[in-house]
């Protein structure tokens, strides 16, 4: 199960990594309505993806390592501490949005949750709460 989890962050930290550092102005476009991408503030947005790629290259980097070299961590505490950073990276994702999401209940929200960016929040949810998981069961 653990090889599995690493599969999954590897996967999913890769894409993050495709959309906001490779892929800006599609990251842009998602948060940003029409209205508003020709001002400068637009571009910026997009350069700043480049930083959230980064940390999900860095993330995704060391699944691939965990998996090629698994026994680096072979004791069940050490991998509890791993799948909690990780879970920690997926939920600091899923948390920062559930505001934006429970703004979008009325009709307000400084982006749409919904569609691409709703699978992403669901997706870092269930993502946060299986490594939480299988954290939990190496560490009792």
């Amino acid at each position: 199960m653990f090889e599995f989890i690493l599969v999954l962050n590897a996967v999913w930290f890769a894409l993050g990594f495709h959309l906001f550092a490779l892929r800006g102005k599609i990251f842009g476009k998602i948060l940003v309505p029409k209205a508003h991408r020709d001002t400068p503030v637009f571009d910026m947005l997009v350069e700043t993806g480049k930083f959230l790629g980064g940390f999900n290259f860095a993330f995704c980097v060391l699944n691939v390592l965990l998996l090629i070299y698994p026994n680096v961590f072979p004791d069940g505490a050490q991998r509890s501490i791993l799948l909690f950073v990780f879970a920690l990276a997926h939920g600091s994702q899923f948390i920062s949005n559930v505001p934006i999401a429970l703004a979008n209940r009325k009709g307000k929200g400084v982006w749409h949750v919904k569609g691409l960016m709703l699978f992403i929040f669901v997706t870092d949810f269930i993502l946060m709460v299986a490594n939480l998981a299988l954290a939990g069961t190496y560490f009792w």
